[in-house]
């Protein structure tokens, strides 16, 4: 599984496709531009016989041309780096920091796929992808891209819960309210912990911890875990929001059945 770092010192475990998701959809993508060339060729046949041979010669080299290198980067650099066989397969052609792919880098694939897929059958590329932890093509080495898997199912979140130890303070803490910016970092902060740096991990941490404790009275215990204390911040404050939100809405219904009952009851 590749991994790739962030500003924030995040580290993005991304998961390349496997040499096999890279086969079929490579074999998807030729056949569907050996079709389109096929179906070229067929229409254009009428007009190559009323031309000379040089012409015709032309003709032919640039629609061989376009079908397979002029469609391919084309399609790769409006779609970021699909295409009907990756499509098919939830793939995608990103670049090795885990960026979408641009003209340049789809051009460079497509220009060398030429040699390694068509002239030499993809038996080149077949050998370097089956060697390469990433399963990248020669093309894909000269670019520096490789294929990502796009579709992943979905992971939930795990939810927030108060730490034990800090159970007694939170259920006593005057709470004020976050701002929605700090409370959105705060979040973040907790979802992606795991995969951080360690040192960027607590120096984060720390500091969301000493920005948020303006907010709160009293401070939560000594020798408290910045992590902690934020972990129960946020669980504390979403419990109490629920059960005034389950509150109010009880006193609405209450009102509505007031509203709603004959005069006489």
């Amino acid at each position: 599984m590749g991994s790739v770092v962030t500003g924030e010192a995040v580290v993005l475990e991304l998961r390349p496709a496997s040499f096999g998701a890279r086969m079929l959809g490579a074999a998807i993508d030729v056949a569907v531009q050996v079709l389109l060339l096929v179906l070229l060729l067929a229409l254009m046949s009428p007009l190559l016989d009323r031309l000379d041979p040089a012409a015709a010669q032309a003709a032919l080299m640039l629609t061989v041309v376009g079908v397979f290198l002029l469609v391919p980067v084309a399609v790769e650099t409006l779609t970021r780096g699909r295409s009907l066989g990756r499509l098919a397969l939830g793939l995608r052609i990103v670049r090795d920091d885990g960026g979408a792919v641009r003209f340049r880098h789809a051009f460079i694939r497509a220009l060398v796929g030429i040699l390694e897929i068509y002239l030499t059958l993809g038996s080149v590329a077949f050998l370097a992808a089956v060697f390469n932890e990433r399963s990248k093509r020669v093309g894909d080495m000269l670019a520096g891209t490789y294929s990502l898997r796009d579709r992943v199912a979905a992971q939930r979140p795990a939810p927030l819960h108060t730490p034990v130890e800090l159970q007694p303070w939170a259920a006593l803490a005057d709470l004020g309210r976050l701002p929605d910016g700090l409370a959105r970092r705060i979040h973040r902060f907790l979802m992606q912990a795991p995969r951080m740096a360690p040192a960027s991990r607590a120096a984060l941490g720390t500091a969301l911890a000493t920005e948020a404790a303006a907010y709160t009275a009293p401070p939560p215990p000594p020798q408290t875990h910045p992590e902690a204390f934020l972990l129960a911040l946020l669980s504390e404050r979403r419990n109490r929001d629920l059960h005034r939100l389950a509150g109010r809405r009880q006193r609405s219904e209450v009102l509505a059945q007031r509203l709603h009952r004959l005069p006489f009851e």
